[in-house]
């Protein structure tokens, strides 16, 4: 049975779902779900990361984490940790980039958040020298100094969306109509969680909440808090949410996230503003929000481009071009995706950030 015809009988069977639990049932289906059954990266995927486009990216991240943690007195053993780690790119990039570090790789227990088994595979064979230890949620880290990376990670997590009407809002619920998944909406009801929401927006406007993110950062923040360590989370979005961001990805191009469930990837912009406040809420520090070209630009990444490029010529050249643009420039990746840090309230944020 395909999982359109699952999602088709439960709803007929239970009535209408929150999109999070179309989201989940698309991206995490054990047999059918998105990520389930494949590597989505790439030009053969659907949709290319930042460490994809260019070892740029995780070098340089991978070397703020290093020094965030030399600037904590090099605190050993210590968890090096990213959720959703793709191929692994990320991670092998940073590993590279910090070798000469004195210490840090000693120090360093690598561990992955991953609910894919084909990229777990993936992982696997990038990151084989550095034993990494696979986890299936990061509340089942070791109670170490945690130094994370969370790269595209918040945008795949699970959204609902609800829609003003005077003092109260209408969830938007995956429903049917024939054979076909189509977006309509529930009562009219009180929604404490969105008072404050009240403030900022009219009739009509639609918000969007992801009720599992604010869970995730608060307990990154307490372990922080408590252990001593850094969170660099990068993705697109911004301060605070409002309109339809829900999105699906398919050959690296718009599609409808209804059509076929399961073979799109599907994401929603993230509300940094939620995170930041849980992170708070953690006993945790946070960085202001910073563009990902600024974050960058301030991290070196135009005099390692040049670096680079010295060595090069012809296409190989053109492409670090393209790539160190497509990172930074505003009118690409540099505006639409931020940085935020996480650091405990003693510390200085991780370099490229600001308090």
């Amino acid at each position: 049975m395909s999982l359109r015809a699952l999602l088709l009988e439960r709803i007929a069977t239970q009535g209408p779902m929150s999109l999070a639990d179309y989201m989940s049932e698309c991206l995490l289906h054990p047999v059918h779900g998105y990520y389930a059954t494949r590597d989505p990266l790439g030009r053969s995927g659907d949709f290319t990361t930042a460490p994809e486009i260019s070892q740029m990216f995780g070098e340089l991240m991978g070397l703020a984490l290093a020094q965030a943690w030399m600037d904590q007195g090099s605190p050993a053993p210590f968890v090096l940790a990213e959720l959703g780690p793709g191929r692994g790119t990320l991670m092998a990039d940073a590993l590279r980039a910090t070798r000469a570090v004195p210490g840090f790789h000693e120090a360093a227990r690598v561990h992955l958040v991953e609910a894919s088994p084909v990229l777990r595979a993936e992982q696997a064979k990038l990151l084989a020298r550095f034993a990494p230890v696979w986890r299936d949620d990061m509340q089942s880290l070791p109670q170490l100094p945690l130094f994370l990376i969370a790269n595209e990670f918040f945008d795949a997590l699970p959204i609902r969306q609800f829609v003003r009407e005077g003092a109260q809002w209408r969830e938007r619920l995956v429903g049917a109509r024939g054979q076909m998944l189509c977006l309509g909406l529930g009562a009219a009801v009180a929604q404490p969680g969105l008072r404050e929401r009240q403030e900022d927006t009219r009739d009509g406007d639609l918000v969007e909440l992801c009720p599992s993110a604010p869970v995730i950062v608060a307990r990154i923040a307490e372990r922080i808090a408590a252990r001593g360590g850094a969170a660099l989370i990068v993705d697109y979005g911004d301060w605070r949410s409002l309109g339809d961001t829900f999105q699906a990805l398919q050959n690296h191009q718009a599609a409808d996230p209804f059509a076929e469930p399961g073979q799109a990837d599907l994401t929603a912009h993230v509300d940094f503003e939620a995170l930041a406040l849980a992170a708070r809420g953690g006993g945790c520090a946070h960085s202001r929000l910073t563009p990902q070209g600024v974050f960058l630009e301030r991290l070196g990444i135009t005099p390692r481009a040049q670096h680079l490029a010295d060595r090069l010529t012809g296409p190989e050249r053109d492409l670090l071009v393209s790539a160190h643009r497509r990172l930074t420039h505003p009118d690409e990746m540099g505006n639409l995706f931020k940085v935020l840090g996480l650091f405990p309230s003693s510390a200085n944020p991780p370099p490229g950030l600001e308090r």
